[in-house]
């Protein structure tokens, strides 16, 4: 049996972390739907979800032995069906439960899909093509052959998606694009001056609401544009000093622009208790939902804020909540444990391939998830604010965990690539 199970895994350790972390999931969707007075929102998804694991299965033992030289010729037709699919998602998208405005789902008869899934792994696939080729025109990749304008193209390349993702709106998917880019660029050998400069313009839009510390920031960042001025262009040099100060610059009028509740947001993020009937409604629930759990919980299906429906979208994005709730600090360490066992792995695969293109999908699948992971997590507890993300194969989802298990797929594919 053992032998059997190796064979179909092709890495045990790996999809069997992936395995129990699919199950308990499974089992807290199910806990999500005992309720005191039970809501036809929940109740039964988790036979849902359990189709959905299967499929997954199914879509792993396909995808894991396909041919890896296969996996990299679809990765560009892969790429350009993703972004038309996405386009037409803003066109006749449909929203899901409370998001209200939200287009990111297309709609089959009954059945739902959710684009941005499937673009995730396409971009994966496609910036993993385009990097290696840089790499084996370059050779080794060392942090010395780069030059700023060298992240142009991959920016480029997961900023199409991005903006269709945007534009739905959904910031949550958004920012595991984002995860995605800055895990690659990392693992190509870009150096981290060029990754710091690359993301100043979204500091710059941070601190831009305070003088006094947007103008100490123009002053360290036009220190290490001096110190780097051997490897930048010009162009660069200026490009980047115009770019921040016109971020900073019209930072005021996006945020007058924001419609109140817009406003509210990002004010509860720093203060839950300004609205905490409305904008910081999900937080403070969140919270007291985690901090009731205590160091081993309530015990499954017995979470009270749960059961009385205190805690909204909790069998999607405020899953964690209701593990910290019903098996308090222990459970949830034990969660945070298993990612972090499956996100090192993913490093030991992607060290230990032959191949730039399979290393590079390996650390494209380790940016998604460990987006997913910290912006999930971290949302629940207040160190991030609310975005709509799930949780990797713990959240209902089916579009979503049939994706993690085809990323699952592609990973154990690509690190057998020797």
């Amino acid at each position: 049996m053992r032998a059997l199970f190796s064979r179909w895994a092709l890495d045990s350790g790996f999809v069997l972390a992936l395995l129990a972390l699919s199950a308990f999931g499974v089992a807290m969707i199910y806990s999500t739907g005992q309720l005191n007075v039970p809501s036809p929102v929940v109740e039964g998804v988790w036979i849902r979800q359990l189709v959905w694991f299967a499929l997954g299965l199914t879509a792993f033992t396909i995808i894991s032995r396909i041919s890896s030289n296969w996996i990299e010729w679809i990765s560009v037709p892969a790429y350009v069906l993703a972004v038309v699919l996405l386009a037409v998602t803003l066109v006749v998208g449909t929203g899901r439960g409370t998001a209200a405005g939200v287009t990111s789902f297309l709609q089959f008869g009954g059945f739902q899909f959710q684009p941005a899934e499937v673009a995730k792994i396409a971009t994966i696939l496609a910036l993993a093509r385009l990097m290696a080729s840089r790499r084996e025109a370059t050779g080794h990749g060392s942090r010395r052959s780069w030059q700023l304008t060298d992240v142009i193209a991959p920016s480029a390349l997961v900023g199409l998606p991005l903006l269709l993702v945007l534009l739905q709106p959904d910031l949550g998917t958004a920012m595991a694009f984002v995860g995605i880019l800055m895990a690659v660029l990392f693992w190509s050998g870009i150096p981290l001056t060029y990754l710091f400069l690359l993301v100043s313009p979204a500091i710059a839009l941070i601190v831009s609401f305070n003088t006094w510390l947007f103008s100490a920031y123009m002053v360290v960042l036009v220190g290490l544009l001096y110190l780097r001025r051997s490897r930048l262009y010009t162009f660069e040099y200026v490009a980047v000093l115009v770019f921040n100060l016109a971020v900073g610059t019209v930072a005021r009028i996006l945020w007058d622009s924001l419609a109140p509740y817009q406003q509210n947001r990002v004010l509860v993020f720093l203060d839950p208790g300004l609205d905490p009937q409305q904008a910081g409604y999900h937080l403070v629930q969140s919270k007291v939902a985690i901090g009731s759990g205590g160091l081993t919980g309530k015990g499954f299906t017995l979470g009270t804020q749960k059961r009385f429906n205190f805690l909204p979208e909790q069998h999607t994005d405020f899953i964690f909540a209701v593990i910290g709730e019903e098996f308090g600090f222990v459970g949830t360490l034990l969660v945070l444990s298993g990612f972090a066992y499956v996100l090192f792995r993913l490093v030991r695969m992607a060290t230990g391939t032959g191949s730039h293109f399979a290393s590079f999908v390996l650390f494209g699948i380790f940016g998604a998830w460990i987006t997913h992971v910290f912006v999930n997590t971290g949302m629940t507890v207040g160190l991030v604010p609310v975005t709509g993300i799930p949780l990797p194969f713990i959240s209902y989802g089916g579009s979503f965990l049939l994706m993690c298990w085809v990323a699952a797929a592609l990973a154990v594919r690509a690190a057998r690539q020797h």
